[in-house]
């Protein structure tokens, strides 16, 4: 079945990424396009990325990329980003993450949950099959899921003092066979000026310049077949 158009009957998302960048590998370019149409995004953040610097201590690197992470976020027109505090590398899937998202979802009242890819293994466009993806993404996103249901539930997690919520839609990026696109043509710049504000982790990645990586970054997320620019989705009803 091709792919249709995204919804557009919501007003507030709320977007759950594990670590700061994950969002900005394609899925702001999205996030850009919502905002300008006059949408309320917000972000939530599993972890501050402490892990993930090669030779920088996690004490350096949490409040660096929290404050990148801020920017990033900025730049496509979301102010308000949220960060559980749970340790970067080590997530594990289970009730503490869902009640904590649980939470997070009754404070924020999304009518849209948003999340990243959370298979055993991706594609690249273009590449072979089979590259691992991140425990912490695994994990994230199945609690995601299950967290949406959890915050519509008065019992399961009885010590939540927020009155329960009831998201209509939960959508998880797709890049391979996407049920539901999200024209950004006209979002790509901001999508990667939003990436080069990681700049000091992409500047550990690569020695190519930081707004080139960001480029071809965002290019590959979101570039079709077609030469049109789209973030795609799998789209769930909560």
């Amino acid at each position: 079945m091709a792919p249709t158009a995204f919804p557009d009957d919501w007003q507030r998302a709320l977007v759950v990424a594990a670590h700061p960048d994950d969002i900005e590998y394609g899925l702001a370019a999205a996030v850009a396009s919502w905002t300008s149409a006059g949408k309320e995004v917000h972000y939530l953040l599993a972890t501050r990325g402490e892990a993930g610097m090669a030779g920088v201590p996690p004490e350096e690197v949490g409040p660096l990329r929290e404050e990148e992470e801020r920017r990033s976020a900025a730049v496509v027109g979301v102010s308000e980003v949220e960060f559980l505090d749970f340790r970067d590398g080590v997530l594990v899937e289970g009730p503490d993450l869902r009640r904590a998202i649980a939470g997070a979802i009754r404070r924020h009242q999304p009518n849209l949950v948003v999340t990243g890819y959370f298979g055993a293994t991706w594609t690249p466009p273009g590449m072979s099959p089979g590259y691992l993806n991140s425990p912490d993404h695994r994990a994230l996103g199945q609690c995601v899921l299950d967290a949406v249901a959890d915050a519509n539930n008065e019992w399961i997690f009885r010590d939540l003092t927020e009155p329960r919520w009831r998201s209509q839609y939960v959508a998880v990026t797709e890049m391979l066979d996407p049920a539901h696109l999200v024209d950004v043509g006209e979002h790509v710049e901001t999508a990667v000026a939003s990436l080069s504000e990681h700049r000091r982790y992409l500047e550990l990645l690569s020695d190519t310049p930081v707004e080139e990586q960001a480029r071809q970054i965002v290019d590959m997320a979101t570039a079709a077949e077609d030469g049109t620019r789209r973030v795609g989705f799998r789209l769930y009803w909560g």
